[in-house]
């Protein structure tokens, strides 16, 4: 059974600039119900390196200290581009983005407790995987967060441009999960997903924005230690670069998933039509959004996929 990893609030200090304005947005009872759509310019939040250019880490729970991490960050404005309409357009093999929409409601009707999503909201999970990404023959589940944005909410948004696993991760996690397996498994496709929703669409604020992974070169992804209490997993940083093409679906609803491709091991075969397999995204502030907006809040559930 996978245990969730200890979650915490951000300290308000150690929030960037753009996420200092995420947090400024609550839920409302008399928030406008307008929504951004289209095109538009937004503030994202870049990695900055170490200033003594030693190897960037994270610790996953809060230290005594209050020492999280040694490394920066910084806010650029950049173009992002809305996929409302043009869904069809973007696929795991070309984006690592892909959208599902019509989907009946759910059997996990509050997700506020963690044995019920897991009893029942992880096999729905697992079925659109296998009946939506071609090739997969499995599928384990290792963990979900839900974000709200609340200031007292254990987990907000994520203001940073990042990528949750790297082919080190993903290598990892199978030996960690499935470990009598492991060595089989490896052999074949295996890859890492988030399924991505909102809890409370459509989304007013906070939309997640993703960059195709076509437009993102290899030299971008920065590893980053992620240090748990018992073992160090990795994440990706991402360096800025003019090439990257955001996006983002506006107004999301509930019935609607959005599948996000962390690792896929094909990208790193020669010859291979997956152009990279890994998925910047991070959470923004639209301009435009009311100021008493409803906040938003989401769940992502992360899944080994394996086949074919």
């Amino acid at each position: 059974m996978t245990t969730a990893a200890p979650q915490y609030a951000t300290a308000a200090h150690n929030l960037s600039q753009s996420a200092r304005v995420e947090a400024a947005y609550t839920n409302d009872s008399s928030s406008s119900t307008f929504i951004p759509r289209g095109d538009t310019t937004v503030t994202l939040n870049y990695f900055r390196p170490p200033e003594d250019s030693s190897a960037p880490y994270n610790y996953v729970e809060k230290q005594a200290d209050g020492h999280q991490r040694n490394f920066g960050d910084f806010d650029i404005q950049l173009p992002i581009r809305d996929i409302r309409g043009r869904e069809n357009e973007y696929n795991l093999d070309k984006d690592a983005f892909q959208v599902v929409s019509g989907l009946p409601e759910s059997a996990e009707r509050d997700f506020v407790d963690d044995a019920s999503i897991k009893e029942k909201y992880y096999p729905e999970v697992e079925k659109l995987i296998l009946d939506n990404v071609e090739g997969s023959n499995r599928v384990f589940i290792f963990d979900h967060t839900i974000r709200r944005s609340n200031p007292n909410a254990p987990r907000a948004p994520v203001t940073r441009v990042h990528i949750d696993q790297t082919k080190k991760s993903a290598t990892d996690r199978v030996h960690h999960h499935l470990p009598e397996e492991a060595e089989k498994l490896l052999q074949g496709r295996y890859r890492i997903i988030n399924i991505w929703r909102p809890l409370n669409g459509p989304v007013q604020a906070s939309p997640l924005g993703f960059a195709s992974s076509s437009s993102l070169k290899d030299e971008d992804l920065i590893p980053i230690e992620h240090r748990y209490p018992d073992r160090t997993g990795e994440t990706a940083g991402i360096r800025y670069n003019a090439s990257q093409k955001w996006h983002y679906l506006s107004g999301m609803r509930n019935d609607e998933r959005l599948f996000l491709e962390c690792f896929d091991s094909e990208a790193t075969k020669p010859g291979t039509k997956v152009l990279g397999g890994r998925v910047p995204h991070t959470a923004f502030q639209d301009p435009r959004t009311p100021k008493n907006a409803v906040g938003r809040e989401s769940i992502e559930v992360r899944a080994l996929v394996f086949g074919p």
